[in-house]
């Protein structure tokens, strides 16, 4: 039998927070710093290895992670977009951080232990029960009076309310040295590339250089990049060494339903398992930090009795977030009805499926 199906004995627990990322850790912090007995734990075995995302911190963010300085590898000032063999289009003033994202998570999570909460790395969720109780890869059981899902895409805390990502792109990403300095975004705009895009995030000397698809375009995620890669190298911008590889699923489904209750222990979800991401960039850091931000202050308000406070998380999400996601919805399934019509994409239809152009704005 499970620890579960025995239960010899449940810890209790204020806060609990399933996943350490951006969104889990600085809702970690936010908990503990109003006194909270906090909880929070990781499968991972290190913070934020190993590195799933292009590591772009947009400049607007800066202010909101301590210490930025100390995890930024090069300022962003520019987005150029290619669409097709076109030449590019430049987007001026687009700014930001590309940062480290494996010491970024580490340094949120180094903030959430300093606050008080007790941050474990390398326990998983194995199971939670409808009553709310927990039970971890390590054997042991916990029943928050609050939980916080914070455990991504495939987020079992978001599937335990009836809150799942079900719309999925398929990512893989490689880091190749940089023969050229650059200080922009390279947005790659194709209609070969279904559901998503390619881009060359330079950090330093070296370049996060991946491709995003639909799941059932899977298969082709690896020759497409090989010929980016190629393409690039060939016009001596980049080396030919792979010196990473990464990759994974980013949900583009849009906003969840974000708070739930599991026999009376109220749920909270942030960042990517509550389907934050944006749907047409992948952009999610941003999401996450302020979302566990507000989930924290959330715990914090309804622990002193706020009855509205659970409520009012939900709804401020909905004002912070659901237009861009709402719009970013609406591109993207445009330009899949068109492969839907066995339709391909033009130039006009891309450059409207993606946020540097005014067509994308329009009503």
């Amino acid at each position: 039998m499970t620890a579960m199906a025995m239960r010899p004995f449940v810890n209790q627990v204020d806060v609990a927070v399933v996943g350490l990322g951006p969104a889990g850790a600085s809702a970690a912090a936010i908990a503990a710093q109003a006194g909270l007995g906090v909880l929070a734990f990781d499968r991972k075995k290190t913070a934020g290895k190993p590195v799933q995302c292009a590591e772009f911190v947009p400049a607007m963010l800066g202010h909101e992670i301590g210490g930025i300085d100390t995890v930024a590898q090069q300022l962003i000032y520019r987005m150029r977009s290619f669409v097709e063999q076109q030449q590019p289009d430049e987007t001026p003033d687009f700014r930001g951080h590309m940062v480290d994202r494996d010491r970024l998570d580490a340094q949120l999570v180094d903030q959430a232990r300093a606050m008080g909460a007790k941050c474990e790395m390398a326990v998983g969720l194995a199971e939670i029960a409808g009553d709310g109780v927990l039970e971890t890869t390590d054997g042991q059981c916990y029943r928050p009076r609050l939980l916080i899902g914070a455990d991504g895409p495939h987020s079992k805390v978001g599937r335990a309310i009836g809150s799942r990502n079900v719309a999925m792109v398929e990512t893989r990403q490689i880091t190749v040295p940089l023969l050229q300095p650059h200080d922009a975004t390279d947005i790659f705009l194709r209609a070969d590339i279904i559901g998503g895009y390619g881009w060359l995030f330079p950090k330093g000397d070296v370049a996060n250089l991946g491709l995003g698809v639909l799941p059932q375009e899977r298969a082709r995620l690896k020759p497409l990049l090989d010929e980016l890669h190629l393409a690039l190298a060939d016009q001596g911008r980049v080396g030919r060494d792979v010196l990473q590889h990464t990759g994974g699923a980013i949900p583009v489904g849009g906003m969840l339903k974000c708070v739930g209750d599991l026999q009376g222990v109220p749920v909270l979800l942030a960042g990517d398992a509550a389907g934050l991401t944006n749907p047409i960039t992948g952009a999610g850091i941003p999401a996450a930090i302020q979302s566990g931000m507000m989930a924290g202050a959330a715990a914090k308000a309804w622990f002193v009795d706020d009855g509205q406070a659970l409520a009012n998380y939900e709804e401020e999400l909905e004002d912070l977030f659901q237009t861009s996601l709402a719009r970013a919805c609406l591109r993207r399934n445009e330009l899949l009805a068109q492969y839907a019509r066995f339709e391909q994409p033009d130039a006009a239809a891309l450059r409207r499926g993606w946020i540097a152009y005014d067509a994308y704005w329009a009503a």
